[in-house]
């Protein structure tokens, strides 16, 4: 990176973590310059903890049923993130909401994976959302995190098409294929400095050396 400190990240999962797992791949190929921190989970089973310990990534468990409120939990969720001093956070199918007081600290600096094409069906079961409302296009977006569900500056999205007799599951695994090209490409261009929030739009900055390329919004 030009000789600048690589830049560290911290995901945060509660499930499989194949999008975490996608991440792990682009790091050791060189795509994205950055090192892994840890990861964060709310789930002592989460299989994503397995994929951490065979990456050599340290892993740290807030567990949400142990806490004896959700106010406590967040206290001890902050604390674990602030600990890892990360540059960014990344939330990869992390089924919590972040609390307000962790949004406001991290503003800036905490995105997030979602499987549709935001703002189209935000929160839970977007796929079945789509399917329901019959559109003919999906997709996942990668955006910055902000108070609303789902509402943060768009940075990156795909397009899926919907097809005949498609259902949940079908859908939802087209759309994780791209998940798992999106979800990188977003997070090398925060490493490489290369995003700019002006007001809701977020910016792609030109490459260090390229001045031919100007920003552009993301599409």
């Amino acid at each position: 990176m030009n000789g600048e400190a690589m830049k560290r990240i911290a995901v945060l999962a509660s499930g499989r973590g194949s999008n975490f797992q996608a991440v792990i791949d682009a790091i050791a190929i060189g795509e994205i310059p950055a090192v892994c921190c840890g990861l964060v989970t709310d789930n002592p089973s989460a299989y994503a903890i397995t994929r951490a310990e065979e990456a050599g990534i340290p892993v740290f468990i807030v567990d949400f049923t142990a806490c004896p409120s959700k106010e406590a939990y967040e206290q001890a969720l902050l604390a674990v993130l602030r600990s890892l001093g990360a540059d960014l956070y990344i939330l990869a199918g992390y089924m919590r909401i972040v609390g307000t007081g962790i949004v406001h600290e991290l503003k800036g600096r905490m995105i997030n994976i979602h499987p549709a094409l935001l703002p189209s069906f935000p929160g839970l079961h977007a796929q079945r959302q789509a399917l329901d409302y019959g559109v003919k296009v999906s997709g996942c977006t990668v955006h910055f995190v902000d108070e609303g569900m789902d509402t943060g500056p768009i940075i990156v999205q795909t397009c899926v098409p919907v097809m005949e007799g498609d259902d949940e599951e079908s859908l939802a695994g087209r759309i994780l294929e791209k998940e798992h090209r999106c979800l990188p490409a977003a997070i090398r261009l925060f490493c490489e400095g290369r995003l700019e929030i002006r007001d809701r739009r977020v910016f792609i900055l030109p490459k260090p050396g390229n001045p031919s390329v100007g920003s552009r919004r993301i599409p």
